[in-house]
């Protein structure tokens, strides 16, 4: 008993530690919006990449403002370097001798060699050198960087245009895995409640059947229909599970949390906004939001190209102090340091460059009219998915009430029909065929209610308004 005991209080705790790590969730289409828009790995790397710019921004701005560093220095030679100095002493101790006409052994008067300069060999410095200082600089002009600082907040637009682009995309495949799904449980629903018509007439035609006033014929019949709808019902029901799967991914929740959709699937949600979508204008499109940004983007590159020719102006003041010593004593406060100290200023103006700027020039001009053509070629395609998305919303709606209409007919024609039957007036046979036909009407509805919300979540990114 009380290793049972021990067994039961273990279970007891993993069920209850695995209930604790799994959710549950019941979502509205807007809150799973909302959801997948927060949670979506692509749009938490484009606002990492927002961050990053941002931080960009800062180091731009950081190289225009003033660098200090400071530099220590020690430095102990094994061998002095030898310097050869030309002799200066030789040509002074000759010149005294030939004014003074000093003449050798021989009676000859001595004058310099005529074999060149001479030069002697000479050590200069002390073994044990350090150096301690600080450097000040400031960029007081560079082209480029200045252009840079001015672009900052248009690289920002970038990143925020691009978050724009995949928020729709996200929206679009959010909404479409939603609605997919209402439709998927809406159709299991109706092919449930034909799978109970059809069990309760098997029921009923056993019964006859028992009786003598129906044929084996009839129940076979109506099984082989049975047992197709109970196939498509499980076909359906594996459906929806992937279905979830996949929203559950693009939420970007786990697989083993539960999660229930807590809108309802009608016509009017799909016809619902009509009146909002007629007016259109390209710059709602984010992807035309997102050229816009490029071409000023690569309007200020052609602008920092043609600065290119300005010249570059920087200030620099260093302060250091130097230690030499015969020994290593630098730790000797007594000893002496000796100090340097320098304020200058550097221009470097380009002079020639074999035509290189020029180039950088016509590359940057023929980039921003490749970004024109981009953006008139992008209109051209919007006017066309406009086009094809109005078409085909229109033909979904339309098809969508005639479904909806033969939906009613068919159900009107297999309840006139199963009256008729259970009068004795009918046959089964009649009642099987209005029964398929009023499921195809029931699969056509479905599938033209698909149709309709996929349709109308295209037409609406087509606007831009999505």
């Amino acid at each position: 008993m009380t290793r049972v005991s021990l067994m039961f209080a273990i279970l007891l705790q993993m069920y209850a530690a695995l209930a604790q790590s799994q959710h549950t969730f019941k979502l509205t289409a807007d809150e799973a919006v909302c959801m997948a828009l927060k949670n979506a790995t692509d749009l938490k790397n484009l606002r990492l990449d927002k961050e990053i710019q941002l931080a960009k921004n800062k180091e731009y701005i950081a190289q225009a403002t003033p660098q200090v560093s400071g530099s220590v220095q020690m430095q102990h030679f094994f061998s002095i370097p030898v310097t050869l100095i030309p002799d200066f002493i030789s040509p002074a101790v000759y010149g005294v001798l030939t004014k003074n006409n000093v003449k050798d052994g021989n009676g000859n008067p001595i004058t310099q060699p005529s074999n060149g300069t001479q030069f002697f060999p000479a050590q200069f410095g002390v073994p044990w050198q350090s150096s301690a200082g600080f450097q000040f600089q400031q960029l007081l002009f560079q082209p480029d960087l200045f252009i840079a600082i001015s672009a900052r907040k248009k690289a920002v637009d970038f990143t925020d245009a691009n978050i724009r682009v995949m928020e729709d995309s996200v929206k679009s495949n959010v909404l479409r895995a939603y609605y997919s799904i209402l439709i998927a449980e809406k159709r299991k629903h109706y092919l449930d409640e034909s799978i109970k018509r059809l069990e309760k007439l098997k029921q009923d035609q056993e019964k006859l059947f028992q009786n003598g006033f129906a044929e084996k014929l009839d129940i076979d019949k109506t099984q082989v229909t049975l047992n197709n709808l109970s196939t498509t019902s499980s076909q359906i029901e594996r459906l929806m599970e992937i279905g979830y799967a996949s929203l559950k991914f693009v939420l970007s929740i786990d697989q083993k949390d539960s999660l229930a959709l807590a809108d309802a699937l009608s016509e009017d949600l799909v016809k619902k906004g009509l009146l909002e979508m007629s007016n259109f204008n390209y710059n709602d499109r984010k992807e035309i939001q997102l050229l816009n940004v490029v071409r000023d983007l690569q309007g200020l590159d052609l602008k920092r190209q043609k600065l290119s020719y300005a010249p570059t102006l920087t200030s620099f003041w260093s302060y250091n102090r130097n230690a030499l010593r015969q020994q290593f004593n630098f730790f000797d406060f007594n000893q002496k340091w000796f100090k340097s100290s320098v304020l200058g200023f550097s221009l470097n103006l380009p002079i020639f460059d074999g035509g290189q700027k020029l180039q950088r020039i016509k590359q940057a001009n023929l980039n921003v009219e490749k970004v024109d053509n981009t953006i008139q070629n992008l209109q051209r395609a919007i006017d066309l998915q406009l086009k094809v998305a109005s078409v085909q919303f229109k033909n979904a709606l339309s098809s969508l009430d005639v479904q909806e209409r033969n939906v009613q007919l068919a159900e009107k024609v297999y309840n006139t029909t199963k009256k008729k039957y259970e009068q004795g007036l009918g046959s089964s046979f009649e009642l099987l065929q209005t029964q398929t036909e009023l499921e195809n009407a029931q699969s056509n509805y479905f599938q033209a209610l698909f149709d309709a919300v996929n349709a109308k979540i295209s037409f609406t990114k087509a606007l831009g308004k999505l």
